[in-house]
């Protein structure tokens, strides 16, 4: 079944500067051959349950292998039905704006 997910994976406990374990987990999303957006704050991944969870699981434990407290924070939207989530509910909200102006 088609999920959409955000997921933001972080370590705890190696300083202030997070980019480059944050580069490893996104690394792994971007290798996965899912569709992905990235942003400042979260990463979105769209594809079947467990190929999505799947990701998640390698990002989250390629940090926590290493012996780094590591936290996840995911939503996720799961639409029978519906594919292509990561792009068409954006061009929907998108469409609604530009008819408004």
């Amino acid at each position: 079944m088609n999920t959409l997910i955000a997921v933001a994976i972080a370590p705890f406990g190696v300083g202030d500067e997070l980019a480059p374990y944050v580069a490893e987990a996104i690394a792994i999303i971007r290798e996965s051959g899912l569709p992905y957006k990235t942003t400042s704050m979260f990463t979105e991944i769209e594809g079947e349950w467990d190929e999505v969870m799947a990701v998640v699981k390698e990002a989250t434990f390629a940090l926590a292998e290493q012996g780094i407290r590591t936290e996840v924070i995911l939503k996720a939207d799961i639409r029978p039905g519906h594919d292509h989530t990561i792009q068409t509910k954006v061009e929907k909200i998108d469409a609604l704006l530009g008819a408004a102006h």
